[in-house]
């Protein structure tokens, strides 16, 4: 019963306290450029106000408008149920899948996020799609790449294996394919959520990737998007934090204490991760949109590199 518990405990922290994280990012990021900035709890006062507005809909969309916030919005909270949040070994229904499907479950939500965008027929919507698939084409064989990677290192595809051998061996921490692997997803974090060197998440349309794909929706569907999106980098910032770089600081034995322990702890870990996104996102020059590649590039070299080093240690 305990363990059920926790598994609720999990899916709730990510529901709860995404919204939060995302404050914090925007904040920082506010601070960093010498701003005031709106304050942390800004996205949830945006989605309180989103679910309290009405539904517009455009003449040329299909049932598959209706129906892809619903889906990616349960991929995405599907994903805590598989992954290390709160506890460090598996709960009842954590062997659903491995790291690999937690991956696929969050291509699902953009793959749908995709199609609803070109089902409108909006100009801006199919540019932000196709810039969309361009992304992926590159982000996504990096991923599955890091994923290998993270299979050889650890002889699993199960994410709590690879942290308690990271907790364990402090060689295999220290060891350059786990700093490679580590190297590489976290430009992976980067892209996937939106923080690339580009002007990807404005309103611009020059420049906007995900802000056009959505941008025919409206009131609580584009609140449930919102907040999938949200989710979706709350959960990899858990995977990079509780998986690779910061693997310690989890509930052992279980307990409320520990529990309620190890969400204090992702919130220390995700600010220190944050300031590092923002100083990187901030600190490099403005690239041209045609070379999105180039980071993404340097992530899949990097997860090569990993992969390597794996076979020769």
């Amino acid at each position: 019963m305990r363990d059920i518990l926790l598994q609720i405990a999990q899916v709730l922290t990510v529901l709860v306290l995404a919204p939060l994280l995302q404050g914090i990012i925007l904040q920082f990021e506010e601070r960093v450029q010498r701003g005031q900035g709106p304050g942390i709890f800004q996205p949830y006062r945006d989605l309180w106000k989103l679910f309290h507005k009405q539904v517009a809909v455009p003449e040329t969309a299909s049932w598959l408008f209706w129906v892809t916030p619903i889906v990616a919005f349960t991929c995405v909270l599907t994903v805590p149920i598989l992954i290390p949040v709160l506890t460090n070994y598996p709960l009842p229904l954590s062997d659903m899948g491995d790291i690999l499907g937690g991956g696929l479950i969050l291509t699902l939500a953009s793959f749908m996020i995709i199609l609803a965008g070109l089902d409108t027929s909006s100009a801006y919507s199919g540019i932000g799609s196709s810039r969309a698939v361009m992304v992926a084409i590159l982000a996504e064989p990096t991923l599955i790449l890091v994923f290998v990677g993270i299979t050889l290192l650890a002889k699993a595809m199960l994410p709590f294996v690879v942290n308690h051998l990271l907790v364990a061996d402090w060689a295999v921490y220290m060891s350059p394919a786990h700093l490679f692997l580590v190297a590489a997803f976290f430009i992976l974090l980067l892209v996937e959520t939106d923080r690339m060197p580009i002007h990807s998440s404005t309103h611009i349309e020059v420049y906007m990737i995900e802000e056009g794909r959505i941008l025919e929706y409206s009131g609580p569907l584009l609140a449930l998007l919102k907040w999938a999106s949200a989710m979706k980098q709350f959960i990899l910032y858990v995977i990079f934090c509780n998986v690779l770089i910061l693997p310690w600081a989890l509930s052992i034995q279980g307990t409320a204490e520990g529990a309620l322990g190890a969400a204090i702890g992702l919130l220390i870990k995700f600010t220190l991760v944050a300031c590092a996104v923002v100083f990187v996102e901030t600190a490099q020059s403005r690239l041209r949109f045609y070379r999105y590649q180039e980071p993404l590039a340097a992530s899949f070299l990097l997860a090569v590199l990993a992969i390597v080093g794996t076979q020769l240690s």
